[in-house]
């Protein structure tokens, strides 16, 4: 997994002249991916990068391969050829609780939470420390960690909730909670699928508050369907279509496009 060789070329030829400008690596680089299951591709030759502190929204019709495309990310699926890298790392190579370790973490459509824990248990279970039954028995509640699932539990709006039973929240709640579990273990690329279905109007918004927020420090990958959330919140989005990227750009530049209109918009 040693991703240091690349660096080792040609070591004292520039010992005296300045180093050449390297042009920096996006955190997220998928190179010309295809997934085939029996024949379908499920994703046709698929290039994508996402940069740093970069909140990306991806589109498409059913079946244009969105979720599949975190699938990928996350270690879930495994590409029939292609590369996809996180930080120079080589994901397809690594199983999925490594890909975590590196810094990717993933939420699911639907909440899946200990409904019959505290959201502050929910919080804790979340924590590196305490995910092996030998470490949880060892597992301390710090001041440090405290502090986290305090900070954690305000930015996600559940501070006044802490004590209460998880499954007593509402949906948007659940899935707020779900999202702060994922915080907890302070990942740099956060993979969210439909992370507002079924939200009342308020709590899209207030969701589309705190993901702006997570992305002043972290990168965000978002499926989504609903072009209102999709405009409040996307830097970029990516319209995907029969497994490939069709256009990409921003909300304005999508949506006045005839591509995006035909198979998606329209």
């Amino acid at each position: 997994m040693s991703h240091s060789s690349q660096s080792s070329v040609a070591g004292d030829d520039f010992a005296d002249t300045e180093a050449p400008s390297r042009v920096a690596e996006s955190m997220l680089s998928i190179d010309d991916v295809t997934v085939s299951f029996g024949g379908f591709k499920a994703v046709n030759g698929l290039s994508l990068k996402i940069e740093e502190r970069e909140l990306r929204v991806v589109i498409g019709p059913n079946g244009a391969g969105k979720t599949t495309l975190l699938d990928l990310i996350c270690g879930k699926t495994r590409p029939t050829s292609g590369s996809v890298k996180f930080r120079g790392i080589e994901l397809t190579e690594l199983p999925e609780f490594k890909i975590v370790r590196a810094g990717v973490g993933r939420k699911f459509q639907n909440p899946s939470i200990y409904e019959d824990l505290s959201v502050r248990e929910n919080l804790e279970v979340s924590i590196p420390q305490a995910h092996s039954i030998r470490r949880s028995l060892f597992f301390r509640r710090t001041p440090e960690i405290r502090q986290r699932i305090d900070s954690v539990a305000e930015q996600i709006r559940l501070s006044s909730q802490l004590k209460g039973k998880a499954g007593l929240l509402s949906h948007g709640q659940k899935q707020w909670l779900e999202i702060g579990m994922l915080l907890v273990q302070d990942p740099e690329l956060l993979l969210l699928d439909e992370p507002v279905a079924g939200m009342s109007p308020k709590e899209r918004e207030q969701t589309g508050e705190l993901l702006r927020t997570i992305a002043l420090g972290k990168s965000l990958v978002v499926i989504e369907h609903d072009m209102d959330f999709v405009r409040s919140i996307a830097q970029r989005v990516t319209v995907l279509h029969q497994g490939r990227v069709l256009a990409e750009g921003t909300v304005d530049q999508i949506q006045n496009d005839p591509r995006v209109i035909e198979v998606y918009l329209g």
